[in-house]
């Protein structure tokens, strides 16, 4: 989509009638918002049901669990250009809701911050595909609701529970990757000339797993190089695609 507004977003968002409280209300947005065309979305092709399925290719949305439509890439993806859409949490609200007589809290902010990085733990789940040519992303940033029953097992009835629905309030920023280079985009600034994964951590703010599932990527598409190894781990450089 390239640069997107705020007021574009909530426009978006707001006109295509998905504010109610529904099942899976950010996907249907985003749906909404990539193809106002309503009759271009979940469209059958190939076995499959594509999301999205327009002039550009194959769309699909999807907010978590990338492994499970490993399937439908391999065979997507020979034919057509596929964008997955990915939903970065950037700020989050929670709403509880009581199970019993429906009755809802005032929402709260969140302290936990998203990050666009949380991507490549999805990546990882279908890490033989990265380097194909017609696999694109977009990661888009998103302000949501989240509705959650107070269900759980710990003495609030918070831990545990379950997750009712996530609603968008407003979106921001996109983050395109069209091809190898772009994943540049995610080398952050002051990274020394060769590092380890704890040095990347420290940089963008993963923990240390995370932070080597998004350099083994980073490595698959050749934005990095692995290029030795000592007893604190694999040493990577920064290559100039």
């Amino acid at each position: 989509m390239g640069n997107i507004s705020e007021k574009e977003a909530f426009n978006s968002v707001n006109n295509s009638n998905i504010g109610t409280y529904k099942e899976r209300t950010l996907h249907a947005a985003l749906k909404n918002y990539y193809e106002p065309d309503q009759t271009r979305h979940e469209q059958p092709l190939m076995g499959y049901i594509a999301d999205i399925f327009n002039e550009n290719g194959v769309m699909e949305i999807q907010t978590r669990d990338f492994y499970a439509m490993k399937k439908k890439l391999e065979t997507f993806l020979p034919e057509f250009p596929v964008t997955i859409i990915y939903p970065a949490v950037r700020q989050k609200w929670l709403i509880w809701i009581n199970p019993e007589t429906g009755e809802t809290t005032p929402r709260r902010r969140s302290p936990k911050i998203g990050t666009p990085y949380a991507i490549f733990n999805e990546l990882y789940g279908i890490r033989s595909l990265v380097t194909h040519t017609n696999l694109r992303l977009r990661i888009i940033s998103v302000d949501i609701e989240e509705y959650r029953q107070l269900n759980g097992w710990s003495r609030d009835k918070k831990r545990g529970s379950t997750r009712s629905e996530r609603i968008p309030v407003g979106i921001g920023d996109e983050i395109a990757v069209d091809n190898k280079r772009d994943y540049l985009k995610f080398i952050p600034e002051g990274l020394p000339s060769s590092f380890y994964s704890t040095d990347f951590a420290k940089s963008v703010k993963l923990n240390r797993s995370s932070a080597q599932n998004a350099l083994y990527i980073l490595n698959a598409v050749e934005a990095v190089e692995r290029i030795d190894r000592d007893k604190k781990g694999y040493i990577y450089k920064i290559n100039a695609l």
